[in-house]
């Protein structure tokens, strides 16, 4: 924007001496100076346009690479958004395989104490079961998590 204030500011100042020179010569000497003003004046317009079209190309070349740069940060937020989810899935696959051995463990140590009905030994049993099928869910969802992140 300052180069076409520039730019304009120049053409202004020489239009300003043509005229007043003008003003100061005869009649002959005033067509050859119009002559030479209206050359000057479409020099100076093919100078400005150039300027304007270097001015917008540079921007949208500005324009191209700050899109392409905010594409790479989304790539980049996306990869590590994933391998978050990935570390996370792991840890609840833990912790649930962590809870199925415990259910188990205290199945075990509470029926050699004799204190388990046949109906708590299926309740446990069940929920032995849910969170097994909770384990697999989620081993199934890390698969598809890292086949995603493979990808990327």
């Amino acid at each position: 924007m300052k180069s076409k204030q520039f730019i304009y500011m120049v053409s202004l100042t020489l239009a300003m001496g043509a005229f007043s020179y003008a003003q100061e010569g005869n009649v002959a000497n005033d067509s050859i100076l119009k002559v030479r003003q209206a050359q000057e004046t479409k020099e100076m317009q093919a100078q400005i346009d150039q300027a304007e079209k270097k001015a917008e190309k540079a921007e949208k070349e500005a324009k191209k690479a700050e899109k392409a740069q905010k594409k790479l940060e989304k790539n980049a937020k996306k990869i590590e958004d994933l391998k978050d989810d990935v570390v996370d899935k792991k840890e609840d696959i833990a912790k649930g395989n962590r809870k199925v051995n415990k259910l188990q463990e205290d199945m075990e140590l509470d029926k050699i104490k004799g204190k388990l009905s046949p109906n708590d030994i299926d309740k446990i049993n069940n929920k032995i079961e849910k969170e097994k099928l909770r384990v697999v869910k989620d081993k199934e969802k890390l698969r598809k998590l890292e086949k995603k992140l493979q990808k990327s």
